[in-house]
């Protein structure tokens, strides 16, 4: 099935079943009146959003009404958690590459994640508001899971079964502020705005055969300023399956129900499917080069990021993003 959330009711959306063209939606308020709450009772919650969705599917709602993407909010408007990984190498390598170092062993084997900003996500439509341009904007194109409860030293294949909800998401950077706050050895803050998440998430069934070993078969295409920037096949070179990913993180905590997990920015070691960052794309040009051609995001600048199957049916629905500048 397919979940979105109106930007109605309080900041946690109003919960809808969206079917599976993306072109109808049917409210699941008197079921759970938010993503979270549907995800906090998982187990009883879920099967009765099914048969709405089945019906919705079969023309059976007669409240259905046509989706309005510009409506929506990010499926969920806010997470108690939002980890964001790394999960793909070659990105990691180049970024590295570039400035001389090599990628030490234990990446190989222990994953890069952080905690990121999770009260509030941006929704699908909203731009990318900054005060300057000076910060260095970037988007990156991601994949991203949500679980349900997991207790603490749960093992990957337990974490496979709790992975409920597949996304995509831009994990928006200002790449101009991380040296600095990284160089402090304390991490991402100010560096790492809001991310924003597609129109709908889906269940892993909805995925068919490019849903494997908790890892998203398919190119995520990102469109810049209306041009195709890159489509690398997410199933390819990901060290790290969303289930591993998730073990990393219970190794020493329980994640609860509503956590999202980002896998990094998606990456091939073949460069001829480009990138799905600027920064990377600046990264190659430093080692072919020694300089960036490429400038980061500009006022106006839109990005487009969007996942099909191979009929070219879109399965979460498009991030269309413009960056604008903040005014409080």
């Amino acid at each position: 099935m397919k979940l979105a959330s109106l930007k109605q009711g309080n900041r946690d959306g109003t919960l809808i079943v969206v079917n599976r063209s993306l072109s109808r939606a049917v409210r699941a308020d008197e079921i759970a009146p938010t993503l979270q709450a549907a995800l906090d009772g998982w187990d009883t919650i879920a099967p009765r959003l099914n048969a709405l969705y089945e019906r919705l599917q079969n023309g059976d709602c007669e409240s259905a009404f046509d989706l309005d993407i510009d409506a929506l909010a990010a499926p969920l408007p806010r997470a108690f958690q939002f980890l964001d990984g790394s999960a793909y190498l070659p990105h990691v390598e180049r970024v590295r590459k570039a400035r001389g170092a090599e990628v030490p062993e234990s990446f190989f084997t222990d994953p890069l994640m952080y905690q990121a900003v999770s009260d509030g996500f941006l929704g699908p439509r909203d731009p990318i508001a900054m005060p300057t341009l000076d910060w260095g904007i970037d988007f990156e194109s991601e994949i991203g899971v949500i679980c349900d409860d997991i207790p603490m030293g749960a093992e990957a294949a337990e974490c496979a079964d709790h992975i409920q909800l597949v996304t995509i998401l831009n994990d928006v950077s200002l790449r101009n502020l991380i040296p600095g706050e990284l160089g402090k050895g304390f991490g991402f803050v100010v560096s790492k705005p809001r991310s924003a998440l597609a129109p709908v998430v889906v269940t892993p069934d909805e995925l068919g055969d490019a849903w494997v070993d908790s890892k998203l078969h398919r190119p995520l295409q990102t469109h810049y300023n209306g041009d195709l920037f890159g489509d690398p096949e997410a199933g390819v070179d990901m060290q790290f399956s969303f289930a591993e990913l998730l073990a990393h993180a219970a190794q020493s905590r329980p994640l609860s129900a509503g956590t999202l997990l980002g896998s990094g920015t998606i990456a091939n070691q073949d460069t001829s499917r480009g990138a799905s960052c600027l920064a990377e794309k600046r990264m190659l040009e430093i080692i072919a080069g020694g300089e960036p051609e490429t400038p980061f995001m500009k006022f106006g600048d839109r990005v487009k990021i969007e996942m099909t199957d191979a009929d070219g049916h879109s399965y979460f629905g498009a991030i269309e993003q413009q960056v604008i500048e903040y005014r409080r």
